[in-house]
């Protein structure tokens, strides 16, 4: 039982993470070590898992997608999203030079932790770390497409979206907003109920996360120390969006809303009590990922 209330508080710091932007569940996954038991149990709902239902083999099918580590890492981040969400989406609405300190923290420490599982740092590694930042610092300087309501590219966008969640480092909302198709698919589609944009999107959806579990099981299988230089990497360049102290350089409105691309970063002028607090914040958030990471052994 202990065992999976951690793991329902680590899908609730993951449902945390996914609605900060910049943030992603992806990267708590991957410091609290269940990144790879999420994508490999997610990889397990193929025809075996389908021949089962059919037969109604139920103890067999959850012993073959690993389903009650689904449900506690799932049920944790839809019960934040409900509850302790709420709560950071109002602190970072009025504080948010604090909020941003404390998940730079949690990034900064990331960076550390997953990038030190890194066995042998060959020059593959070394040019995946530097794909990966770039990947992740440039998806930060990118104009937004206008929107598309073709529905290949919203079967393209659910692909795209999903697997942007699934990579630490990577906003799959914010991958939305690039493609042009955040307000389109995340308000219109949802307010209006086009049955048949959300079927698409969610067909899409469904066929990313499938899939790309499929892709990322093989290159971890495969390429380990590659995979998690690539990983690392996009979590260093996602540092640029979560630099605390950051102005807006450009932004659209969504749905009334305005929603924010594009930052200019400055460092803090003078030391005053924010200041202050803001960098005894990222040091909290740097113990908290310590304090995640002591929660399972390094697997290596």
């Amino acid at each position: 039982m202990k065992h999976y209330i951690i793991l329902f508080l680590k899908g609730m710091a993951m449902g945390i993470a996914n609605v900060i932007p910049g943030v992603s569940g992806g990267t708590i996954a991957l410091i609290t070590e269940i990144y790879e038991e999420l994508i490999n149990s997610l990889k397990s709902f193929d025809r075996k898992a389908l021949k089962l239902i059919i037969s109604l083999d139920l103890s067999g099918f959850i012993q073959h997608t690993n389903l009650y580590f689904l449900l506690a890492v799932f049920g944790g981040s839809i019960a934040s999203v409900f509850s302790i969400a709420s709560l950071f989406k109002y602190l970072f609405l009025y504080y948010p030079i604090l909020i941003w300190a404390f998940f730079f923290g949690l990034i900064i420490a990331s960076i550390y932790f997953v990038g030190k599982r890194i066995q042998q740092w060959k020059i593959s590694s070394i040019i995946s770390l530097i794909i990966g930042t770039v990947v992740a610092l440039s998806i930060s300087f990118i104009t937004p497409a206008s929107e598309n309501s073709n529905l290949f590219f919203v079967f393209l966008c659910g692909i795209i979206g999903i697997s942007g969640m699934m990579l630490p480092g990577l906003s799959g909302s914010f991958i939305l907003i690039l493609m042009g198709n955040y307000e389109l698919l995340m308000v219109t589609a949802v307010t209006e109920l086009n049955i048949i944009l959300l079927a698409v999107f969610f067909l899409g959806s469904a066929f990313g996360l499938m899939s790309f579990s499929h892709v990322l099981s093989w290159v971890f299988k495969h390429y380990k120390d590659a995979t998690l230089a690539l990983l690392t990497g996009f979590i260093l360049g996602s540092l640029s969006i979560i630099w605390p102290w950051k102005r807006i350089a450009n932004s659209i409105i969504l749905n009334g809303k305005e929603k924010i691309i594009a930052y200019d970063w400055y460092l803090p002028s003078d030391c005053n009590q924010e200041t202050i607090l803001a960098i005894l914040l990222i040091v909290v958030g740097i113990l908290v990922v310590y304090r995640l990471e002591s929660f399972t052994p390094n697997k290596g």
